[in-house]
């Protein structure tokens, strides 16, 4: 804290307020509110959830209007108050299978049961900026649903049609012993990480991070060339176990983005050649960050296909682990913006004391 700046906690206190006014703007302006965040920032707000590892679109809008816009400090501001929250119990792990998808894509089969649901997209988009959005309290006339967007058909998985064939690494269940993965929430990152604690960091890490991991395996550091064999959004039901009860109940529901990457693998002493997966699974509609983290996480299990090492970052574990959080990056970060006089005077003093041996050696070796 700025206890050292002239003013003191009365300077800290007026800081506070004039960030409240800055926070309001221009009064005349009408005041954003939660429900506006929430549904017309929605992607900002999948973010602050998936960053913040919790589901509430409510708090996470509410963080977005406290943090000013500032996405990392609403990360910050949602993670605090999660440590404040109990601990019921642990839910069942969701059924992505069944998921009701509003976009289903696969970039590895044209013709897949269930069909490609584009869904709510910017791929098709030009890029322009649109001023019609200017207009407020104008309504648009309501687009005309997708086909197939409704009913939900059944959309197996893409990546099973390789299964069936055997061309695809086989996902190997965890033993009972294992079910219970470490809670990254709960517990310090320790590493070796198994893939469980990797997916946790990766999904709770910084967006623009694991994009540029990702893109990095893309420009041939750990040469990595993936197909998105499926990217799937869409809304699946959270179950829990009731121990009074004997069986499992429905208590939610989320909105998640998965994706599953296909990458090549030229097969091992022990493994034939056959395709790989990366896999990403994100809070809300976050599908830059599943892809993303879908390669990284391909690329991180290189020891587990016998690769070699091939010194990229996007292979260190330590690198893409330690780093990808934002939160413990930003605190490391703007703690230098605190007041450091003591260890900058001692600095200070060195660097005039080593200049003034230097001076007077120099004078020294004139003299001689």
């Amino acid at each position: 804290m700025y206890v050292a700046v002239k003013g003191g906690e009365k300077a800290i206190d007026n800081a506070h307020e004039w960030l409240d006014e800055a926070r309001r703007g221009d009064p005349s302006v009408a005041e954003l509110t939660i429900p506006q965040i929430r549904e017309q920032l929605a992607l900002a707000v999948n973010r602050v959830m998936a960053e913040g590892s919790l589901y509430d679109p409510d708090l996470a809008a509410l963080a977005i209007k406290q943090a000013r816009g500032d996405l990392i400090e609403a990360i910050f501001l949602i993670r605090a108050y999660r440590t404040t929250l109990p601990r019921f119990g642990y839910s069942l792990p969701v059924d992505t299978g069944a998921m009701e998808c509003d976009r289903r894509i696969s970039a590895t089969f044209k013709d897949v049961p269930g069909g490609q649901v584009l869904g709510p997209t910017f791929d098709y988009t030009h890029r322009l900026l649109d001023f019609a959005l200017e207009a407020e309290g104008l309504e648009r006339p309501e687009a005309a649903p997708e086909a197939g967007a409704e009913d939900h058909p059944q959309m197996p998985r893409v990546t099973e049609f390789l299964n069936k064939e055997g061309l695809i690494q086989q996902e190997i269940a965890p033993a009972p012993a294992e079910d219970q993965p470490d809670d990254l929430t709960r517990q310090p990152l320790e590493l070796p990480a198994a893939r469980p604690l990797r997916l946790q960091s990766l999904t709770r890490g910084d967006e623009g991070f694991v994009l540029s991991m990702a893109y990095s395996t893309q420009r041939g550091y750990a040469k990595n060339h993936p197909f998105v064999g499926e990217l799937r959004i869409g809304t699946v039901a959270v179950e829990a176990e009731i121990p009074e009860l004997g069986f499992a109940i429905e208590i939610g529901e989320v909105v998640l983005t998965e994706c599953e990457t296909v990458n090549q693998f030229l097969g091992s002493k022990s493994e034939p050649p056959q395709f790989t997966r990366g896999y990403g699974l994100v809070f809300g509609q976050t599908e830059r960050k599943a892809i993303s983290m879908a390669l990284v996480d391909r690329a991180l299990r290189w020891k587990e296909f016998g690769e070699d090492d091939k010194g990229a970052p996007a292979q260190d574990e330590e690198f893409v682990l330690y780093h990808c959080d934002n939160i413990q990056a930003t605190g490391f970060l703007e703690h230098i913006k605190l007041p450091h006089y003591v260890d900058f005077q001692s600095e200070l003093e060195l660097v005039r004391k080593i200049r003034r041996e230097a001076d007077e050696a120099g004078h020294q070796e004139a003299a001689e």
